[in-house]
């Protein structure tokens, strides 16, 4: 009796080992364990290629807050997209969910119009949104006459910043508004119906009704926007390559600009690592913030 116990026991953790094992395994290779080394290397003076690794300890970080104010501003920058991206996506995601949560013929085809440009590579959309600014506005601005589309859209640092938030939030809002969607589509029919018979405003009811009941959609696309415009690289580098005069330098192209184009890898995973744990602060406060509201609604 025992032993078969024991066998069934044995039977349940091979089964369970056979289907998490292997994406254990890759999740240990490809992101535990890169991390406790970029944790090791940033207390290091390694250059990256080099076979000696000098230990400096806590130098490389003590630069980061007394030597180093590029890097700063890149922080200064990518928090300011952070907060304007993140707005604007939302805003735009959740409009798109409530018109297409109708009764539209078309709204299956919008969708999916919506929704490619997040299939679309961020190099890719890059270089097409640089062509559409440069060449493309400037073709319609000499037609028109339009002062909107005559600016220096990515050779000014004002212009520049908003190009990118502008192509970033026409790249994730579909994506954000398939969230939406979902959330819309399972609420309760008949709570939206007993409001519109008591006389409720169709703003009364987007505000009283609707929003409190999809706020954990709100939880998830907050935290989506929040972590994908703070790690922003392939779209700020393809459109203005962090210029002009590194007005629009993100974090993650200083770190890598550091790494591998100065060859300091030591005081890059430094970077890194700060870079992370200010993610991490932001993320957890909004979910928490957000999660809140939750069990208040």
């Amino acid at each position: 009796m025992v032993k078969a116990k024991r066998l069934k026991r044995l039977k349940k953790v091979i089964s369970y080992a056979a289907f998490v094992g292997p994406a254990l395994i890759f999740f240990l290779t490809i992101q535990i364990v890169p991390f406790i080394m970029g944790i090791y290397y940033s207390f290091t003076s390694w250059n990256g290629i080099s076979s000696t690794v000098e230990w400096v300890g806590f130098e490389n970080y003590i630069k980061l807050f007394t030597d180093d104010p590029k890097f700063f501003d890149s922080f200064v920058f990518t928090t300011k997209f952070m907060f304007t991206a993140v707005f604007i996506s939302n805003i735009i995601g959740f409009s798109f969910a409530l018109l297409l949560n109708e009764a539209l013929k078309t709204k299956n085809i919008l969708r999916t119009v919506f929704f490619i440009p997040n299939v679309i590579g961020g190099l890719l959309l890059g270089f097409i949104w640089q062509f559409i600014f440069i060449k493309g506005f400037a073709s319609i601005g000499n037609i028109t006459n339009i002062g909107f589309f005559q600016q220096p859209w990515l050779g000014d640092e004002k212009t520049a910043f908003w190009g990118i938030v502008i192509v970033f939030a026409w790249q994730i809002s579909g994506y954000m508004m398939v969230i939406y969607i979902a959330a819309l589509q399972g609420l309760d029919r008949s709570l939206l119906e007993a409001a519109k018979i008591d006389g409720a405003s169709g703003f009364r009811m987007l505000t009283k009704i609707i929003i409190p009941l999809i706020l954990p959609a709100f939880t998830i696309c907050f935290f989506l926007t929040i972590s994908m415009a703070f790690k922003i690289f392939d779209l700020n580098i393809s459109l203005t390559g962090g210029g002009p005069f590194n007005s629009t330098e993100s974090v993650a192209i200083n770190i890598y600009q550091e790494a591998f184009t100065n060859n300091r890898y030591g005081l890059g995973t430094a970077k890194s690592i700060l870079f992370f744990l200010v993610v991490a602060i932001f993320t957890t406060v909004q979910v928490i913030f957000t999660k809140k509201r939750e069990v208040e609604a």
